[in-house]
């Protein structure tokens, strides 16, 4: 009997100690299936709407996606993407991968270069575009500062150059994440079997070698959440956009983002704001997908 008397005792205790984990979870998860899954869906139930300043839920179904191919300014903001994204993400992975290699070296002052190169992360975006901002204008940036030292052939007005306004895009996100995707790197080299790259030395391989060929590919793990957190980064890049260039000269500099906020706050085509930010979130599944869908049909046949 005591033992029964014992037990029910402490079955409280048991019940909570399994349901406190729940528990302790329940209010994130609360968050995120409303928070983010909810207003994705919500979102998505948006495009196929009339909806203008205010959600309205008359049924119009690929109406507002029609407009969207018809627009001209989605167009642009689209090539801007592509052209922007791609050299953003390019540049931004060489540039990370060959610090991480250097610092891999185990060179002096290592915790004070990486720290430098780090710190441009710790920055919003706004605060980057304004900084950049400064420097390129042509009327008081580097161009100005050159020219009043004597250079007076040189000329920086990309900023001001509708053909060249993106590559200021560029320069200023790849300042930003660079330093982002060494330490990425370098987390990933330093986890990396020291016996494996002393048998290829002994073998004769170089070290340029050794990271080309053994140390790299054996990093894909890395490279992808580099080329998520990058693509992601590129796709949602309103804030840089907006304290850059706020899409100028025109919408010579737009990029979807821009394109959404404008036609869902200030336009008020909120229809069509949603339709253009479910496209941005497909470009998203487009890469994501295919890649788990590769990795766990490999680790089914492992």
């Amino acid at each position: 009997m005591s033992t029964v008397a014992t037990l029910n005792k402490a079955s409280p205790l048991d019940a909570l100690q399994r349901w406190l984990p729940k528990l302790v979870l329940a209010p994130s998860m609360l968050i995120v299936l409303v928070g983010f899954y909810g207003y994705i869906l919500w979102t998505f139930v948006l495009s196929f709407t009339n909806s203008s300043f205010m959600p309205s839920y008359k049924w119009v179904g690929l109406a507002q996606y029609a407009r969207l191919m018809e627009n001209d300014r989605w167009w642009v903001a689209s090539k801007n993407l592509l052209l922007f994204g791609g050299m953003f993400i390019a540049i931004s992975l060489v540039i990370g991968v060959l610090l991480a290699v250097l610092l891999d070296q185990r060179i002096r002052r290592e915790g004070f270069i990486r720290t430098i190169y780090l710190y441009p992360m710790a920055l919003s975006m706004i605060v980057t575009g304004t900084a950049w901002k400064w420097l390129l204008n042509p009327g008081l940036g580097l161009d100005k500062m050159l020219r009043d030292w004597g250079w007076e052939g040189f000329r920086l007005d990309w900023l001001v150059d509708p053909d060249r306004v993106v590559y200021c895009l560029v320069i200023a996100a790849v300042w930003q994440a660079s330093g982002f995707v060494m330490a990425l790197f370098l987390a990933g080299l330093r986890g990396v079997d020291q016996s494996i790259i002393r048998a290829a030395q002994v073998d004769g391989a170089s070290l340029p070698s050794i990271y080309l060929r053994i140390v790299l590919p054996s990093l894909r793990p890395v490279f992808f959440s580099a080329l998520m957190i990058l693509a992601h980064i590129a796709i949602k890049s309103f804030d840089l956009v907006a304290a850059m260039t706020a899409g100028g000269p025109g919408y010579a500099s737009d990029l979807p983002a821009m394109f959404m906020y404008s036609f869902t706050f200030s336009r008020g085509q909120m229809g069509m704001g949603s339709a253009s930010a479910i496209l941005m979130l497909g470009a998203i599944l487009s890469i994501l997908v295919p890649y788990l869908y590769s990795e766990l049909r490999n680790k089914r046949h492992d």
